[in-house]
This record gives C-alpha cells, sequence and structure tokens, in this order.
C-alpha cells in the first residue's frame, strides 16, 4: 500500500512548516534517512528526512508552501506498488519533548476526494482542497498544475475567483493581534514587501506577547574586565598547546550566569499562573543571530558541564544554526537566556523576556574608558551586563543580587575555573 509523507512535528510549538524546498523528484528511489526535503518550523529551517522506503509517486506540496502539521506533503510507493491506491496514512514524529503535544487542526486523513457533476474525479491535493474550501473556490472551475494535472495550493491562490476576493485588499503586512488596533504602514508602489516567514512570525508573536503578559524591569552593572581579559589569555595560550579550544568573552558570561544561578536560584525559574516553577537544572538559551531572524538552542544540564564542554558546545549550536543544522531537541529545557551583542559594537541593552523563562542576561561589548581608581582617573576596560527579568517570579533585591553575582565572578573569573 503506498505510504503518504506527512509535515512532521519538529519541535513542541510547531503547529505549521513551510516546504522550503524538495531534494528528490517523482520517481526517485527512496531510502530510510535520506534527506528529502528542507523544512523550516517556527524554530529554524531543518532537513527532513524519510522514515520509510520506496519510490515517490506524488508530490502534493509545492516548494514554498506552508501547510499545517500532519499534510500530506507527498507519496511512496514500493517497486511494482499501483501507485494510484489510497496512501497509508501514518502519524507524523513527534519532538522529543517533556510537554504533550497538541493534536494537528488538519490531521493527515484525507476526507471524501472531490468530484465533478460528471462523476469524474478531481485531483486536488489536501491543503488545496481546504484552501478552496475556506475561500470559496469551485475546483471545478481550477485548473491544476501539479503532477498529473492535480490542483495544488497555488492554483487556488491564482484562481480566479481568489484574485476578486481579494482584489479590493491592500497588500499590508500583516501584525499579530493586539488589544488596539495596529497602526499599518501606507504601501507605495516602489516599497518592498516582504512576507513573514514561519520563524520571523513565531518571533513576532512571542516578542509581542513577552511586552504585553510579561512585566519586565530592568538592572544593569559594570563590570571591570581587565582581570577577564587576563585570564582569557593565559587560558588560551595554553589551550593551543592542549585541547586546541579558543575561549570566548561569551563563554565566561555563561559560565558566570550559570554559577550564580546556583547560587539564587529564584531567578531559574518560571511563571505558572497559580505557582513559580524553580527549575532543577539550568538550561542555558543561546540567542544566535542567522539570516531569516534568531534561534536559541540550549546547553542543557549546563550547571554539570565545564567551562570547555560549555565553549565547544556553544560553538557547535553556533555552525549548525548557521547551517540550519539544529535539531528539534536542541531548543528544549531552556531555563534562562543570554544575548550577547558586544560583537557589534554594542555597549548595553535591555533584552525581552524569552517566556516562558523569567530572566534573560545582556552582555556589551568590551570598551576602553576612563575609570576612577583610588580617587585617580585611570585608564580602564570596562563591560556592561543587563538584566531583564519577569517582575511576577523575580523580586529587585533577587535580580539585583544574582546580577552582582554574576559581576562578582567576572571580575575574579579564577573561581569559575575552581
Amino acid at each position: 500500500m503506498p505510504i503518504q509523507i506527512d509535515m512532521p512535528k519538529l519541535s513542541d510549538t510547531m503547529t505549521e512548516g513551510t516546504l522550503i524546498s524538495w531534494n528528490v523528484s517523482v520517481g526517485d528511489q527512496i531510502e530510510i534517512g535520506d534527506v528529502i526535503a528542507e523544512i523550516e518550523t517556527d524554530k529554524a529551517s531543518m532537513e527532513m528526512e524519510a522514515f520509510d522506503e520506496g519510490v515517490l509517486t506524488e508530490i502534493l506540496v509545492e516548494a514554498g508552501q506552508k501547510v499545517p502539521v500532519g499534510t500530506a506533503l507527498g507519496t511512496l510507493a514500493e517497486d511494482g506498488e499501483d501507485a494510484s491506491a489510497p496512501a497509508a496514512t501514518k502519524v507524523a514524529p513527534k519532538a522529543a519533548t517533556s510537554a504533550p503535544a497538541k493534536e494537528a487542526t488538519s490531521a493527515a486523513i484525507v476526507s471524501a476526494p472531490a468530484v465533478l457533476e460528471d462523476g469524474s474525479r478531481i485531483k486536488v491535493s489536501p491543503f488545496a482542497k481546504k484552501l478552496a474550501a475556506e475561500r470559496g473556490v469551485d475546483l471545478g472551475s481550477v485548473s491544476g498544475t501539479g503532477p498529473s494535472g492535480r490542483i495544488v495550493a497555488a492554483d487556488i491562490e491564482n484562481s480566479k475567483a481568489t484574485s476578486c476576493a481579494t482584489k479590493a485588499s491592500p497588500v499590508m503586512v500583516s501584525a499579530p493581534a493586539a488589544s488596539s488596533p495596529a497602526i499599518m504602514p501606507v504601501v507605495s508602489g516602489e516599497d518592498k514587501i516582504i512576507p513573514l516567514g514561519g520563524m520571523r512570525k513565531i518571533i513576532a508573536e512571542r516578542l509581542l506577547t513577552s511586552k504585553q503578559t510579561i512585566p519586565h524591569f530592568y538592572l544593569h552593572v559594570e563590570v571591570d574586565a581587565a582581570p577577564l581579559m587576563e585570564l582569557r589569555k593565559q587560558v588560551n595560550a595554553q589551550a593551543e598547546q592542549t585541547h586546541g579550544n579558543k575561549f570566548t568573552f561569551n563563554d565566561f558570561v555563561v559560565k558566570a550566569m550559570i554559577n550564580a544561578c546556583e547560587k539564587v536560584p529564584a531567578v531559574n525559574a518560571s511563571f505558572s499562573g497559580d505557582s513559580i516553577v524553580q527549575f532543577a537544572n539550568v538550561g542555558v538559551s543561546v540567542a544566535i543571530a542567522v539570516e531569516d531572524g534568531l534561534v536559541t538552542p540550549v546547553v542543557k544540564n549546563a550547571q554539570n558541564k565545564s567551562m570547555l564542554e560549555i565553549s565547544k558546545e556553544i560553538k557547535g549550536m553556533a555552525v549548525r544554526a548557521r547551517d540550519k543544522k539544529l535539531a528539534p531537541s536542541e531548543f528544549d529545557s531552556g531555563t534562562i537566556t543570554i544575548s550577547n551583542l558586544g560583537a557589534w559594537g554594542i555597549e548595553s541593552f535591555d533584552a525581552i523576556v524569552n517566556p516562558p523563562q523569567a530572566a534573560i542576561i545582556s552582555v556589551g561589548g568590551i570598551i576602553e574608558k576612563p575609570v576612577v581608581k583610588d580617587g585617580a582617573i585611570v585608564p580602564g576596560v570596562r563591560m556592561n551586563i543587563g538584566l531583564s527579568c519577569d517582575h511576577r517570579v523575580v523580586d529587585g533585591a533577587v535580580a539585583a543580587t544574582y546580577l552582582n553575582e554574576v559581576k562578582n565572578l567576572l571580575e575574579k573569573p579564577s573561581l569559575m575555573l575552581i
């Protein structure tokens, strides 16, 4: 029996995905583990591997289309099998997560086939059929451009009925729902309209939710970075002769925030309606800029790892993030986030809390500036560290204690190597 290839659930929060590209064509022999497509989720672009083997007989969703989890993307058939037979449906793979996954609103079960008045069957992809129903498009009036004349979503989008229904609507970038009407830009013919990708859309929704529902407050301290610079120089000189890993300033900040979480665990927590969850482990979400947004893979159980292990793990995550090779499981279990803009010449900034976490550290660049020491103005090197908190979870005094612990560790960095 032919096997249906479904849009997989690649993260705990994923409800839909965009099929960026197919790596295979109709007629290709597919083996288990082959990378058959690239999918954009709410967190990153990821490779999709085949979970079954056979010959790809149909492509039901074209590159560039966004469809719900569970939607049929294509069909596999074993050698000699009748490709026209109904495909066997299967459950989309679940992401590795402790949270229960929500069932997709559009299941991978195909409803009764659409037919013309003469009784002949209309070839139409499940998503195109759903889209046509939503927009009131008569499938009998649409010419299919997909494989074997199948109607795909693009045909519904380009149909006369759809064009008429949307012709009067101005071309605008949609905004997440807010408590008051969003003020939209006036668009001219020369302006460039950039549709929101899956990742950018989710970033917009979550940051808006964060600012609207989380009572933020912000603290900053200035760190004397001279001891840190000197220790880093010594450690990296030794590293060249041993493991070869060079430590960044960010590695030291991550280690300091981990140690500080162990000393002030109230910051390593989350608001849960009628309770506060204080996490047993420290999971550091590391903000990494990629071409189409920002991803935050997690250094898990960070309190049990050496700075060398942490440094190597972050470097590996950064490479995989930019190559779009991060696994879904690498986004789970974050309890506190770090965002570092020092490399972009930023001295200080206030970051937005990454829900459901209660705190995020913001790191500025190390700068030379005059400082007062023992009553005299002398040259110094300083680094600004900020802390944004959810006031429902963390009070000012607790946040101040935590941030000063981070400052103390960075000014006495050898304590982190003990």
